[in-house]
């Protein structure tokens, strides 16, 4: 006779998820209360930065729906996240694309100025000096509208960062 208590048979689902290298831990602690059970991750994929997160989860785990809701609209705040993060970049480039656009008009300007007939000098000038200054402009511009972008933006991502830990919370006191 066996003294060992038998261990019933356990059914798994299986999930693979690409995750940002620099989010992997987020995300490992955050689907565990979401039921799943993290295994060891692929290597991190240099070229986009990337973990595959192999994750697995009871069939027959309680809550499970619930649990599934949980766990989409975290996702959803994650995703809400990475565009806040994206959106001061993409804002700033276009700021700085316009402003060195805006330059380079003027220095369009200034080339027709001076090679029309007859030269006009003095309006080559007054169209060259905007010229230089919107394409030595456009950093400093891209610089400044994205640091106002990220400080506009950081009380969303910090109010997202509290909804994931509440949508946790809640899916950890369904285990």
């Amino acid at each position: 006779m066996n003294s060992q208590p038998e261990n019933p048979y356990v059914g798994y689902e299986y999930k693979e998820i690409q995750v940002a290298a620099k989010d992997l831990s987020l995300c490992r602690d955050a689907y565990e209360n979401f039921g799943w059970l993290p295994e060891n991750p692929s290597p991190a994929d240099p070229g986009r930065g990337t973990v595959t997160l192999h994750l697995k989860r009871n069939r027959k785990i309680i809550n499970k729906m619930e649990l599934t809701r949980l766990q989409r609209n975290f996702e959803s705040c994650m995703e809400e996240i990475h565009q806040m993060k994206r959106a001061p970049g993409q804002t700033a480039t276009v700021w700085a694309l316009g402003t060195a656009l805006l330059g380079t008009a003027f220095m369009a300007g200034s080339v027709f100025a001076v090679t029309g007939e007859p030269p006009r000098y003095l309006a080559m000038i007054l169209l060259a000096v905007p010229g230089f200054a919107g394409w030595l402009l456009a950093l400093p511009v891209y610089r400044r509208v994205f640091r106002r972008q990220r400080r506009k933006l950081q009380p969303f991502i910090d109010a997202k960062y509290n909804e994931i830990d509440q949508l946790c919370e809640k899916g950890h006191s369904l285990l």
